[in-house]
């Protein structure tokens, strides 16, 4: 695939997901937003776009991971079961961690950078939003993914949602992912894309590192559901209510 400047961004990152570090390099959204021409985005994000496509071409050139090709070529209970072991229990386990960090760091460090503050609440109220948005997709959502994807395989009716059709509930999560990455570019907003200031303790760097990676694997994780997930398994139920 030749990289174009016409081309939608999310189609990059689903046909070739080498080019998802490329986008996370020059700071183009590719999981929320990234349902827009490459150079529109690039436009957005004052970049030069001959060295974006300069360095999409050099991703695409290098093989694709087998667990990339794997998770779009295997089942939906398959990326389902990746999607929770890697990104829901990444999510788990970070936010309660980076919120203990950033108690320590706004207690020392918070009159002198009123900036913590508002990292503080956004990142709290992030972190209760994700915590339920888990909720709903492991106890409602995914399982009736699993369950329609199960008859269709086995030949058998689906038996209807309790919500009418995936479509409804699959709405509603990529509205709460499209929140999600609104308080995420907050986070960066308010931190100077995470550049520690020059009175910045060990802490205060580890906890900008933290974000960092947060934000990286929230992308990575709302881009599997929005551009590989969802539309698979809309796609399957269309498919099967026609059948």
């Amino acid at each position: 695939m030749t990289p174009t400047v016409t081309k939608i961004v999310r189609e990059y990152a689903i046909e070739s997901p080498q080019t998802i570090p490329v986008f996370e390099k020059f700071g183009i959204d590719y999981c929320c937003g990234g349902n827009r021409p490459l150079d529109e985005a690039c436009a957005a994000a004052n970049l030069n776009i001959d060295q974006v496509l300069q360095a999409l071409d050099a991703a695409i050139a290098e093989p694709a991971r087998p667990s990339d090709r794997e998770l779009r070529a295997g089942s939906l209970a398959e990326l389902i079961s990746h999607i929770v072991r890697t990104h829901h229990s990444f999510v788990r386990a970070q936010v309660p961690e980076i919120g203990s960090l950033l108690e320590k760091v706004y207690t020392k460090h918070g009159p002198n950078h009123p900036e913590l503050q508002q990292i503080r609440s956004t990142f709290r109220a992030l972190g209760e939003e994700l915590t339920l948005h888990l909720m709903k997709e492991e106890n409602i959502l995914f399982p009736y993914i699993e369950r329609m994807e199960e008859s269709v395989l086995q030949r058998e009716p689906v038996l209807p949602p309790p919500f009418g059709t995936a479509a409804n509930p699959v709405r509603m999560m990529e509205q709460e992912h499209d929140s999600a990455g609104s308080a995420l570019r907050a986070l960066r907003a308010a931190s100077h894309d995470y550049t520690p200031p020059p009175d910045a303790c060990t802490s205060f760097r580890a906890l900008y590192t933290a974000l960092t990676n947060f934000e990286k694997d929230l992308h990575q994780h709302i881009h599997l559901e929005n551009n590989v997930l969802f539309p698979r398994a809309l796609a399957m139920e269309a498919q099967a209510q026609r059948q």
